[in-house]
């Protein structure tokens, strides 16, 4: 695995890297509140397969890659650091994969930008035209986005809540889900000075976010039927804004932590989706 820095839309991000310089790039976006380290087991078996594997600290992540204004943390900020990175990378197309946050920002991706695209994978997290009309709609998915009020008050508020009683309610975002090692890291992380308000940002920002529209890309959407935060409601709408080729897999009794909690399983689908996607 490498450790890289690259220089794009105006910061330095921190990446990980694997695989051969000249294979199919296959960008990985983490969620909150994660890492790129969050993708390893995935990003070397993506490697192996012959991509070029690379996940980076988004927005807010990176320490060089850290402003302070909440709106530079509107979708359009985000999605043009992945543009930005791809580019950095050499790559004119690429596969984008996303989780939670990451989701999110590669479904915008995806539909504004498909043509930079080869294929769309995104666990977790719905389209967000479905996950807003669930939330406008459904009294389920209005209980699990209750938090969002928390982490959009003002700055302080939620860093307090979370970080408080040696950071017990970010520890327990997990549910036990992630490895007590890669907690306790995040954990650190997260304390250097602005870096919660940062990734928090995000969140205080996201009413200003443009529509994503239809997606054209071929994708596959991956989803937890025990995600403490996405109901099924949206999971199942999804489709509905989806035009291109679409194949959707809710994974019984998992958790919102797919990456962590099955990686074998993600990397059997997501390998299969990869092989069917046209070149």
């Amino acid at each position: 695995m490498e450790r890289i820095a690259l220089d794009a839309n105006g910061h330095r991000f921190d990446a990980i890297a694997a695989g051969p310089a000249d294979g199919e790039l296959m960008l990985c976006l983490h969620g909150f509140p994660q890492f790129a380290d969050a993708w390893t087991p995935i990003l070397e078996s993506l490697a192996a397969l012959g991509y070029r594997a690379v996940a980076f600290d988004q927005r807010g992540y990176s320490p060089g890659a850290r402003p302070t204004a909440v709106d530079q943390y509107r979708m359009p900020h985000l999605v043009g650091d992945v543009l930005a990175v791809a580019d950095a990378l050499g790559a004119e197309r690429f596969h984008l994969v996303g989780h939670d946050w990451g989701g999110a920002v590669a479904w915008a991706v995806a539909g504004g930008h498909a043509e930079r695209l080869r294929s769309l994978t995104v666990l977790s997290t719905p389209h967000s035209e479905a996950l807003t009309a669930a939330i406008r709609s459904d009294p389920d998915q209005q209980a699990r986005s209750a938090y969002m009020l928390l982490f959009r008050a003002d700055e302080g508020v939620a860093e307090t809540w979370l970080l408080a009683d040696d950071a017990a309610k970010l520890r327990g975002v997990y549910q036990g889900k992630v490895a007590p090692e890669q907690v306790e890291a995040i954990v650190g992380r997260m304390q250097a000075p602005g870096a919660l308000t940062a990734t928090l940002n995000w969140y205080r920002a996201m009413a200003d976010n443009p529509p994503v529209g239809s997606i054209i890309v071929p994708t596959l959407y991956i989803w937890g039927s025990d995600d403490q935060a996405l109901g099924r409601t949206a999971a199942l709408a999804t489709a509905r804004n989806v035009e291109g080729s679409y194949r959707f897999e809710a994974l019984e009794d998992r958790s919102h932590w797919l990456p962590d909690e099955c990686p074998e399983t993600i990397i059997a689908l997501l390998g299969d989706h990869l092989r069917s996607a046209p070149r």
